[in-house]
């Protein structure tokens, strides 16, 4: 439909696979699209909100993500593509971020609702929200109560996800679902877009995540969480070791500045293999305490050594150096061998990094890439007690202070020397 009631027709290149078709041709108030990666999620969400747009001519759409540079980087570029690839005419105001549809006389307010309160106000026709799981409940309802537009032909929320555990979207959609509310799950290896460009799409992803991981990103498997542990992928007879230093090879220094305690570690890659050699904790620690003992350890080692760690080192201290300027400067006196920094300007996310790390310990084809020695102690009890809370993926840091600082510290150098280099899935490329 056009403006004034005028009729718009327009072909779009669209070949939908069953999952996403079912989920389009849901008629309930809201609906979802829950599905493992490549499943035609961010597609699926995309068409539905042009398909909204044109249902509601001259009405007021809002497309969502959990925060702003995810909206920015993945949820408003797939829909411009789209558009643009169709041929579709818009104007987009990058200062309001709003969409005007051409056609239609329709707008979609491009929105992140991670903050809920700020979702009052404007009558809504319809409503979209990517990675549905990754916001709060509080800003699902905050919208429910804006999808009142008198004038909508077709009122209707939806919203697509990858599975999180047992959370308030599985029982709001999945396991108890009013009679407004339903939800389409796609199968896995469903999509024949993907596998006719990446035909070993999922093989790779085998070897990139570990096992819990898989199930949930690639199967789409919802996966309990009551207070499961982080690190599940870890075992005592399989990733302890007894090892040596590699003369050879650079020493890498991977350090957590946290003040109680200061935490770090040392590690040296062994081909595809990182060996976690020792650990240094000290309570009530400085960054010299921390210098200072590493150079008692090991004070002189010709190849050298990496520094890995936290990107809040950068911020300043109370002295006006940061944790790395205090490093480089007692090295600088103290030490004669060459020191070099793989140091990020902002921490990957948790998630990346938690996954990563598993996927070391042991990937969903079995194979294992990181060993510990004996000595580690306090980095054998993170990977053994640290836990979600209950019913989330979120670290419970609440149940011992001391916990989690060396298995942060060995996620910052994991992430530095072995993440995959290239995105696999449907971002940031998309191929379809």
């Amino acid at each position: 439909m056009g403006r004034a009631g005028r009729t718009e027709h327009r072909d779009i290149k669209y070949d939908p696979l069953p999952s996403q078709k079912r989920f389009h041709g849901l008629k309930s108030r809201f609906k979802g699209f829950s599905g493992p990666i490549g499943s035609g999620k961010s597609q699926a969400l995309c068409q539905e909100a042009i398909r909204l747009s044109y249902q509601n001519p001259g009405r007021l759409g809002l497309l969502g993500a959990p925060t702003y540079p995810m909206l920015r980087d993945a949820t408003q570029v797939a829909l411009l593509e789209v558009l643009q690839s169709n041929e579709i005419p818009y104007e987009h105001n990058k200062a309001e971020n709003t969409l005007l549809m051409k056609d239609t006389g329709s707008r979609i307010l491009f929105r992140p609702v991670d903050e809920f309160e700020r979702l009052r106000g404007t009558n809504l026709a319809w409503f979209g929200l990517d990675e549905l799981t990754y916001t709060q409940e509080d800003s699902w309802l905050r919208l429910e109560g804006r999808l009142r537009d008198p004038k909508a032909t077709r009122l209707c929320g939806f919203g697509v996800w990858t599975p999180k555990g047992y959370d308030w979207v599985y029982r709001k959609f999945i396991s108890d679902p009013k009679s407004a509310y339903r939800a389409i799950q796609a199968a896995p290896f469903e999509n024949r877009h993907l596998l006719d460009k990446i035909d070993d799409f999922y093989d790779r992803l085998k070897e990139s995540y570990d096992d819990k991981f898989y199930q949930q990103e690639v199967l789409g498997s919802y996966l309990s969480l009551e207070g499961g542990r982080v690190y599940s992928a870890f075992v005592r007879e399989t990733h302890l070791q007894k090892l040596e230093v590699d003369a050879h090879q650079p020493l890498g220094w991977a350090l957590d500045f946290n003040v109680d305690p200061m935490s770090s570690l040392i590690v040296q890659q062994a081909g595809r293999r990182m060996h976690v050699l020792d650990e240094i904790v000290i309570r009530h620690g400085t960054t010299q305490q921390a210098c200072e003992e590493f150079l008692k350890r090991y004070p002189r080692h010709e190849e050298g050594v990496v520094i890995y760690g936290d990107a809040s080192g950068f911020q300043q201290q109370t002295t006006g150096a940061t944790d790395y300027e205090m490093i480089r400067e007692y090295f600088s006196v103290h030490a004669s061998m060459p020191v070099q920094y793989k140091v990020p300007r902002s921490n990957p996310s948790v998630r990346e990094r938690i996954n990563l790390t598993n996927r070391q310990l042991k990937s969903a084809a079995g194979s294992v890439a990181l060993w510990i020695d004996g000595k580690c102690k306090e980095l054998t009890k993170d990977l053994e007690q640290v836990c979600f809370k209950a019913d989330s993926n979120v670290i419970d840091k609440d149940r011992d202070r001391m916990r989690t600082h060396l298995s942060d510290a060995l996620g910052y150098v994991l992430w530095q020397e072995c993440r995959p280099m290239a995105t696999i899935g449907e971002r940031p490329t998309r191929l379809f």
